[in-house]
């Protein structure tokens, strides 16, 4: 066995280890959910920091992962909590850059810069767009169901659809700068199953979407998806990694993992905010 099919194997196999739990804490919802993506939330931020340099003992990245998780509590009542999070977003990165203005890493304030802006962006960006999966498990049932595996439909099954089609059909590159092993044909392919993934859900699970909901969903996460896992591929090449981390074989880091649910889940939170009330 070569060392792609090697990793497709571990791939498969992490999948159906971690999937599982991860659908049956989102089903249970409630405190649940909310730990679920705290601790998620609080891994990527970690590896973030890991690849700029931040030592995870500095009290800037310290105050970063709690605020990062953070995010998840108050998006489970957003009606009542919105100050609270809006609070974090303002004041956190203003103590995180104080925090590495006045302790920067080695005595190095040119080290001190870079980190603080990741330590100021890791909240909002690993925190308060992954925190959206518990606002989507949050909304009125039987509803909530449906919109929360359509924003994971839309992650998965592109990612799906873009690693087959690529493979088996890929000939044109479409960011060899950033990504050289996407292209073009695996876009496409991602895109349909992202569509596809949406038409399942509704036809599978109570909800009141529509056809057009589907397609605009689909279509918008099918380009959101690789976004997403091109900005953490702009990072990780910036960085000279190859993987955000270790913690899933096969995988790479949980970063690598969730890279396109974080352009996703805000999208499909803020369509059915404002489209379906």
């Amino acid at each position: 066995m070569n060392d792609k099919n090697r990793n497709l194997v571990l791939r498969v196999i992490s999948a159906l280890v971690l999937l599982p739990l991860v659908l049956w804490l989102l089903w249970l919802g409630g405190l649940a959910a909310i730990l679920l993506v705290a601790v998620a939330s609080a891994i990527v931020a970690s590896e973030i920091f890991g690849m700029a340099g931040l030592r995870l003992g500095h009290p800037a990245a310290i105050v970063s992962m709690l605020a990062a998780a953070s995010f998840s509590f108050f998006s489970a009542d957003l009606e009542a909590r919105w100050p609270l999070a809006l609070a974090v977003c303002a004041l956190v990165p203003l103590l995180c850059l104080g925090l590495l203005t006045l302790l920067p890493p080695e005595g190095d304030l040119q080290k001190a810069s870079i980190q603080s802006a990741f330590a100021a962006l890791a909240p909002t960006y690993a925190g308060l767009c992954l925190s959206a999966v518990v606002a989507l498990r949050a909304l009125p049932e039987p509803q909530a169901g449906a919109w929360i595996l359509v924003a994971l439909v839309i992650t998965w099954g592109n990612d799906t659809g873009a690693y087959f089609a690529g493979r088996f059909f890929g000939r044109h590159k479409l960011y060899p700068k950033v990504s050289p092993a996407k292209t073009w044909e695996g876009f496409a392919g991602g895109m349909v199953a992202s569509v596809a993934g949406c038409f399942v859900v509704r036809a599978l699970l109570p909800s009141d979407l529509s056809a057009l909901d589907c397609i605009v969903l689909g279509g918008v996460g099918g380009v959101l998806g690789p976004l997403g896992d091109l900005s953490e591929s702009m990072l990780k090449r910036a960085f000279g990694v190859k993987d955000s981390g270790r913690i899933m074989p096969g995988h790479g880091g949980l970063f690598d993992r969730v890279d396109a649910l974080l352009f996703n889940a805000p999208w499909v939170f803020g369509y059915a905010f404002a489209i379906h009330g």
